[in-house]
């Protein structure tokens, strides 16, 4: 069968009323910024908070009584997997999700609420899915390929549906790229509707197959990304094809412009977006010269990061930006000194949040103590003014940022 946009609309009306039409809202702060018009398609409020609910049902509604009986297995290190289960348990479909050894445990834990059995095996994707055929075929269970499968394309698909139907002038759709299920069904069903949208892919560059399988270069593998939802090392050749024909182009990001990108979308947007859709805004970024004058559209594909992972991406965020600075001072090691670097701080404006004064494990001389202290301020430029406050005073202070 050939993936069509017809296809992909008769899929959208079979799924649509037990899916969330997300919103597809203005950026409010990011585009100012940017200098054109920014829409997010927020599916992090998608059933299970990301898409992979709408391919994953699709899927399960085009199975037989029988197939429906002896059950479902699917293999994903998260959103493919909750998305399975989450409509499997609804449908009264039994569900067994292979998950790659590492898998954070949240994400174990929320699959097995959604009512699924799971089993752990394999290092990543790639290592798991052989496994997961093999089980398949031993239970008699059905295989639901997250991205290698016409059903699901089709019903990721219907993203591009609903965020054209919402935002009807955008020029331009930025969509994240893994397996390639979501933009080979988004860009199939975009340019159906709207032939001049620009549709462009966003990799991680660690794990760039696409890109590299439509540029004809050696892909990059190395080390683990933040981006781990599309860490993908062997995309669907038919999606590669369907790419290769509906997609402009692919750009990839580094790991720091992805961890930047996931916290500007936090800090402007307040919104919870993992590595892949961090992937993305990374790329519109990159593009942002190019992009002035249009309307930009980006899928916000999935919320799942894990908690441990968000809580230190913000407070390095926080770092790179100035709100929060390690001051290093050298003082005599005499009293009163901390008090009124204290003072001094306060007066102008911020707050101490740690101090660690080092007598004994320090490389000054004898009579002299090193004291680091920890600053929320509210900008680098803060900061500055801050350090220029304390040198006036008299105080040896340097800082963790090179530029002041």
């Amino acid at each position: 069968m050939t993936l069509t946009a017809d296809y992909i609309q008769s899929t959208y009306e079979k799924i649509k009323d037990d899916t969330i039409q997300t919103p597809t809202v203005r950026a409010s702060r990011l585009s100012p910024r940017l200098g054109f018009d920014l829409f997010l398609k927020l599916e992090n409020l998608q059933h299970t908070n990301a898409f992979k609910a709408r391919g994953a049902l699709a899927k399960l509604l085009t199975l037989s009584d029988a197939q429906k009986h002896a059950g479902v297995i699917a293999c994903s290190a998260g959103n493919h997997a909750q998305g399975v289960a989450y409509h499997a348990t609804n449908l009264g479909i039994p569900s067994v999700i292979v998950m790659p050894e590492g898998t954070p445990f949240n994400k174990i834990q929320r699959t097995q609420d959604f009512g699924a059995k799971v089993v752990i095996h394999g290092n990543g994707f790639d290592d798991s899915v052989a496994f997961t055929k093999d089980m398949a075929d031993r239970d008699g269970l059905t295989f639901i390929h997250p991205f290698d499968d016409i059903d699901v394309v089709a019903g990721q698909g219907s993203v591009a549906i609903e965020m054209l139907a919402q935002q009807p002038d955008l020029d331009v759709i930025v969509v994240p790229i893994g397996g390639g299920g979501l933009i080979a069904g988004m860009a199939t069903a975009a340019k159906a509707i709207k032939p001049d949208v620009q549709v462009i892919g966003a990799q991680a560059l660690l794990f760039d197959a696409v890109k590299s399988a439509i540029d004809g270069t050696p892909p990059h593998f190395a080390g683990a990304s933040l981006a781990e939802g599309i860490a993908v090392k062997a995309p669907s050749e038919n999606n590669i094809g369907i790419i290769r024909n509906t997609v402009d182009r692919i750009e990839t990001a580094t790991e720091e412009e992805i961890e930047d990108a996931i916290f500007d979308l936090l800090s402007n947007e307040k919104i919870v977006a993992e590595g892949a859709a961090g992937a993305g805004m990374a790329v519109i970024n990159q593009l942002r010269d190019e992009l002035q004058g249009k309307k930009v559209g980006l899928v916000v594909c999935g919320g799942n990061i894990d908690s441990r992972i968000l809580s230190t991406l913000i407070l390095r965020g926080l770092v790179r930006d100035g709100r929060i600075t390690r001051l290093t001072f050298v003082i005599d090691d005499r009293p009163g000194q901390l008090s009124e670097i204290s003072r001094l701080i306060g007066e102008a404006g911020a707050n101490v949040v740690e101090v660690i004064h080092q007598r004994m494990f320090q490389s000054v001389a004898l009579k002299q103590a090193e004291l680091d202290v920890v600053i929320e301020a509210r900008d680098i430029e803060h900061v500055r003014d801050i350090v220029g406050v304390l040198r006036d005073k008299g105080f040896n202070v340097s800082t963790n940022n090179e530029t002041l």
